[in-house]
């Protein structure tokens, strides 16, 4: 993909969506964001909004007439708008039904009547694997998602799988690892640093502490992505996409106090649900094979910790 090309970005507004469009307009791309800003926001692309090669669109993937209009001349659709927040599932599960798997078979529909699309890119979770042995390849056996925002995103991959063989067009599927950077919303460390801030001198942590992830800083993330479109064979693929290693919460806490200069921190370990999760649904223990992924070229620039660490320092000076 480069100059010229014309493609569409779901969710462009949004945190990973967001630096996707910056890449994609610094390779000479022509940009279409179709966000409804319910958690994107126009500053995080402020930047492209009077760029020529730049388009705005603001609409629900709930509405299917939005978004056909929305796809016209584009070859590419990088679908990243969905419900992100995966603990809220656990409360209101249709939010994540409407807004993942409407929302996706919606697109699937207009992409179906589409003349010009040619690939999709749809971004997964780690969360469709649930609670499996670690590292998880793409091709293990048994994937029993213990969220409904699991549930859901594999349930998108079944349509977008469905889709790709019988109305002949590409598709990508990327698995993602916890991705942190700027402009990121929502997760552990944000909610660390607003707590922090609040109160710097005791730190509510939600679980037993041991839960133990990969997290993987977003500019890595694109990196993936991009590099995984340039290689796509067949009607159909799956990448997973994340780091070599794991940090556990409670690190996660000590590197953000660190980072924040405070000293002496209670932290307030509330034990959590079901065995120490931080909430119904949460999975303890994830980290994926990218093998995969690795052999076509790419490979993560930073361990889990120092990713951790960077997106601290990147989200301190815009979290009020």
């Amino acid at each position: 993909m480069g100059n010229g090309d014309r493609v569409l970005v779901t969710g462009g507004a949004g945190f990973i969506g967001s630096h996707l469009v910056d890449a994609l307009m610094d390779r000479g791309c022509e940009v279409v964001v179709f966000d409804n800003l319910s958690s994107g926001s126009l500053d995080n692309v402020a930047k492209w909004l009077n760029n020529c090669n730049f388009k705005f669109v603001r609409g629900d993937l709930v509405n299917i007439s939005d978004v056909r209009e929305a796809l016209g001349d584009c070859k590419v659709v990088f679908h990243f708008a969905a419900n992100p927040e995966v603990r809220v599932s656990s409360v209101y599960p249709e939010f994540h039904f409407t807004q993942n798997v409407l929302a996706t078979y919606n697109l699937l529909e207009a992409l179906r009547r589409s003349e010009d699309v040619e690939v999709l890119i749809f971004t997964s979770t780690s969360t469709v694997y649930g609670e499996a042995e670690t590292p998880t390849a793409e091709d293990y056996p048994l994937l029993k998602p213990i969220s409904v925002y699991g549930a859901s995103k594999l349930a998108c991959e079944g349509f977008i799988c469905a889709y790709a063989k019988s109305y002949g067009f590409k598709a990508i599927v990327y698995r993602l690892a916890n991705i942190v950077g700027s402009r990121s919303r929502h997760g552990v460390i944000v909610d660390f640093v607003r707590k922090l801030r609040a109160n710097p001198h005791e730190l509510e942590i939600l679980g037993d502490g041991t839960q133990k992830k990969s997290y993987l800083h977003v500019e890595d993330c694109v990196d993936a992505i991009l590099l995984g479109l340039s290689k796509i064979d067949g009607s159909f693929e799956v990448f997973n996409v994340g780091s070599e290693d794991q940090v556990d919460v409670l690190t996660i806490a000590k590197i953000v106090a660190e980072e924040m200069g405070l000293d002496g921190i209670r932290f307030m370990i509330t034990g959590g649900v079901d065995g120490g999760r931080g909430w119904v649904g949460d999975v303890k223990n994830m980290l994926l094979d990218i093998c995969k992924l690795k052999r076509l070229g790419w490979k993560p620039k930073r361990h889990s910790a120092d990713s951790v660490r960077l997106t601290v320092r990147e989200l301190l000076s815009h979290i009020c």
